[in-house]
């Protein structure tokens, strides 16, 4: 497990959350993260703060959670200093809706600038509906990110909201946590 030493600092964790259902299980993600002395920067999409709370994340992270691209007091470009100081940005979960703004390249909310504006390894951990996984545009945009050098933990098949089951639940905050480790200690090889 990484740690700090005197002359070092934890690696900076920059944890996107998107819009889905599955964003309560990136709190989970958060203090396994914390747990384990990263220091953790939540980035909150506006569509995820219809699933969970700014706030809950503020009060486990390393500092408070943001959700906007303009609003930070504590620096006027919140997103390159994000970007720029992370060791690694996951997105968990990552849904076809910002996986299709990256890899278009749009920046137009705090976490898909983060993600423009950054050369740290970047970690997408897949959740949507089987249906939009399936669909030819989400795979396109996934193999356009994964040429890239982009990471992507592929859901797993389970229950899913509306009482289905299929492809498309995110990995369980424990895998993502060992992933995560590996990444930091240096680990680009194939996620499955």
């Amino acid at each position: 497990m990484p740690s700090a030493t005197p002359e070092s600092s934890p690696p900076r964790i920059v944890l996107g959350v998107a819009g889905g259902i599955a964003a309560y299980k990136s709190v989970e993600l958060l203090r396994l993260l914390r747990d384990a002395n990263y220091h953790v920067a939540p980035i909150l999409t506006p569509d995820a703060t219809r699933f969970v709370g700014a706030l809950t994340f503020s009060a486990l992270a390393s500092e408070s959670a943001r959700t906007d691209l303009f609003g930070d007091p504590t620096t006027p470009i919140p997103h390159t200093h994000l970007g720029q100081n992370a060791d690694l940005i996951v997105v968990a979960p990552a849904t076809a809706h910002l996986i299709a703004r990256y890899a278009m390249g749009l920046a137009d909310d705090l976490l898909s600038a983060t993600l423009m504006a950054t050369k740290a390894p970047v970690l997408l951990c897949a959740a949507m509906h089987s249906e939009m996984w399936a669909q030819p545009s989400v795979q396109e945009n996934l193999a356009t990110l994964r040429r890239r050098g982009v990471m992507v933990l592929e859901p797993e098949t389970g229950h899913l909201a509306g009482g289905d089951v299929g492809v498309g639940r995110m990995a369980e905050p424990a895998a993502i946590f060992e992933l995560v480790e590996k990444i930091v200690r240096g680990y680009r090889g194939p996620l499955s």
